[in-house]
């Protein structure tokens, strides 16, 4: 059964009502939600900085094992030089000798500088690494506070949420699809997330700005949807300013 346009408005009112709702207990929230983001993600990046710190110290010590290696092979070689050196039968043999066992000795102190060297990287990653840890501890601890502080609020309003939830699914049920996409779209786009809004005081409920008398009569008999032609958001009746009468002074006979 085809929905009337009055229906189809009570519906998406009805919709723009527990969004509102909704939008209140967000806006309590603050901006704890994207400071917990921020520091999770904050976090996240120290860790692959010292992840990459850790491996950079791996492969510093893994080199200094080689070069330690690489020491023990030449001092093997420049014994068996020196053994060789003393059974040489002339001048070129011990030349030769001479030259590798000096070649030896060379690769023996380039490697014990390249040894010194990574040492020192070692230690300055070390202390790198400290100051790195040290932050993190601290913005760790931060994000703690962040998310008991977040928790507390989000308990605190859990039940009522879950509540609204459950009452927009139902909501949006009763509202066709190509206006709950418009909807949609008209909240994303407004500032304080209202779609739908009554007249008020003869202005929109979303701009404020001025609706004309016959727009409102129109508004009223709910025939058609209406938008407001300044912001674009549907405007769903016209509450009407509701005038108190003052009670009339009473007149005192004069003596």
């Amino acid at each position: 059964m085809e929905s009337t346009v009055a229906q189809k408005l009570d519906a998406i009112y009805n919709l723009q009502q527990i969004d509102s709702k909704l939008d209140a207990i967000v806006k309590v929230r603050g901006a704890l939600p994207e400071e917990v983001q921020d520091l999770e993600d904050e976090i996240a990046g120290y860790e692959t900085r010292l992840d990459k710190f850790q491996k950079e110290i791996e492969s510093y010590e893994e080199d200094i094992k080689n070069l330690k290696e690489s020491i023990k092979d030449s001092e093997k070689l420049i014994k068996k030089y020196q053994d060789q050196q003393m059974n040489v039968r002339n001048n070129r043999e011990y030349d030769a000798i001479t030259k590798e066992l000096e070649l030896q000795d060379l690769e023996i102190q380039v490697a014990k500088k390249k040894i010194a060297e990574a040492g020192v990287k070692i230690d300055q990653k070390k202390l790198d690494l400290d100051d790195l840890k040290a932050v993190m501890d601290d913005r760790q601890k931060d994000l703690d506070l962040k998310k008991n502080e977040l928790s507390t609020i989000v308990a605190e309003s859990e039940a009522e949420e879950a509540k609204l939830k459950a009452d927009r699914e139902k909501a949006i049920k009763k509202v066709e699809d190509r206006l709950y996409k418009s909807y949609e779209k008209i909240r994303a786009n407004a500032r304080n997330g209202l779609a739908v809004v009554m007249v008020k005081r003869g202005a929109c409920g979303g701009c404020f700005n001025t609706v004309p008398p016959q727009r409102q009569a129109d508004i009223r008999e709910k025939k058609k949807l209406i938008v407001c032609e300044h912001c674009g958001r549907i405007l769903a009746g016209v509450e009407d300013e509701i005038v108190e009468e003052k009670p009339k002074k009473k007149r005192t006979a004069k003596a």
